[in-house]
């Protein structure tokens, strides 16, 4: 799976993700939501390494939804 949390881009032309949650909390959150997702779905999710380093090549085909507060800028 790959999930990105949070992220600002609040400065600069990259997104920051220095306030997301740290990995003791933002992992016990992945499990839970993988665990509640598989009993939702009446059988196990896949997962893999949270936070691995990963190379990714893919084609995107589709539009891409990206919310950003235009107020807050976060």
């Amino acid at each position: 799976s790959q999930f990105t949390l949070y992220a600002s881009y609040k400065k600069g032309n990259r997104p920051s993700w220095f306030r997301a949650a740290r990995h003791e909390i933002s992992v016990p959150l992945y499990e839970e939501f993988c665990t509640k997702l598989s009993a939702a779905l009446g059988r196990q999710v896949g997962t893999g390494e949270f936070g691995a380093d990963m190379k990714v090549e893919l084609l995107n085909d589709g539009p891409v939804t990206i919310c950003m507060d235009t107020k807050n800028k976060e």
